[in-house]
């Protein structure tokens, strides 16, 4: 089963070996994650699926047999934070900075494979290790374990390969976003195209963010505080937020102002010249504090 995806982003990084062996029958998004990341890696590694590792095996060996990359046994390893290892958290562990850098590895076991970890190892309740469990088989279905633990290594290959072709298109955004920086004094910037902007924006004294929106006409976005904390520097008017576009135009004074969210983090107008006018007036007016869940 093929989802159309690039899923050779990290071939070359690092050496595997020819095989890999793993447990047979019900599969968990731990095995699953370990196996998508082993053949992103290396797309031509066997993977071998059974009960019991054979004698002298030579080649990697995950979430069965007890050794480095199992957490089955009574010394299993636990991280700092007592968050405890999983299978696909050992596999990034060794692998994953050589792939993606130190920094971003790290910040990709926080968030993602953390939660995962945690509920293979104590089978606390996870959205996505609920939906790779759903790719085995029912009870009274026919398809095997493996065909379908085929399906959701394809599946988790997609979520994978999303997430880091997102990260390298917010690397290639920084040097888009610091070349518009140098042209923009004071604290509000003008992108010349949208890109991802927050990882540079943050904490360089910059309020707002003005750039091309995809609906036609231009964006206003204000910037957080910290990459941590979604509280905005400086909000849009409270009188502006929700409110229709003719009136929105009548309050602000804006002839082409045409959007507000309602929780005051973005505005939209029709021209450069209005969004710019709609963040100086905010600036002016300072009104900030709104705690919101911003988006890209």
């Amino acid at each position: 089963m093929s989802f159309g995806v690039d899923e050779k982003i990290f071939e070359g990084k690092v050496e595997l070996p020819s095989c890999a062996f793993t447990h047979g029958a019900k599969f968990h998004s731990d095995d699953v994650f370990a196996t998508a990341f082993l053949q992103m890696i290396k797309p031509d590694i066997q993977i071998i699926r059974g009960f019991e590792v054979p004698k002298d095996f030579d080649g990697i060996v995950y979430d069965i047999g007890r050794g480095k990359f199992d957490h089955h046994q009574d010394d299993k390893e636990y991280r700092e934070n007592g968050c405890p290892y999983a299978a696909f958290g050992l596999l990034w562990r060794e692998f994953g900075a050589q792939c993606i850098g130190e920094e971003e590895a790290l910040r990709f076991d926080e968030k993602f494979i953390q939660p995962l970890d945690e509920s293979d190892n104590t089978g606390c309740d996870n959205d996505i290790a609920k939906i790779i469990s759903e790719f085995n088989p029912g009870w009274d279905s026919e398809p095997d374990y493996d065909s379908c633990f085929e399906k959701a290594v394809e599946f988790a290959k997609v979520i994978l390969v999303n997430h880091f072709n997102a990260v390298a298109g917010v690397l290639r955004a920084a040097e888009l976003v610091k070349a518009d920086m140098e042209k923009c004094d004071g604290e509000i910037l003008i992108l010349s195209k949208f890109v991802p902007w927050k990882s540079v924006v943050i904490d360089s004294g910059y309020k707002y963010v003005v750039y091309p929106s995809n609906r036609g006409g231009y964006s206003v976005q204000g910037v957080p505080v910290s990459t941590e904390d979604n509280t905005l520097i400086c909000d849009f008017p409270e009188s502006w937020c929700g409110k229709e576009a003719d009136e929105l135009r009548k309050i602000s004074g804006i002839k082409t102002l045409r959007f507000c969210h309602p929780n005051g983090f973005l505005a939209a107008a029709e021209t450069l010249e209005d969004a710019v006018k709609a963040a100086k007036l905010s600036l002016e007016i300072g009104i900030g504090g709104i705690n919101i869940l911003t988006q890209e």
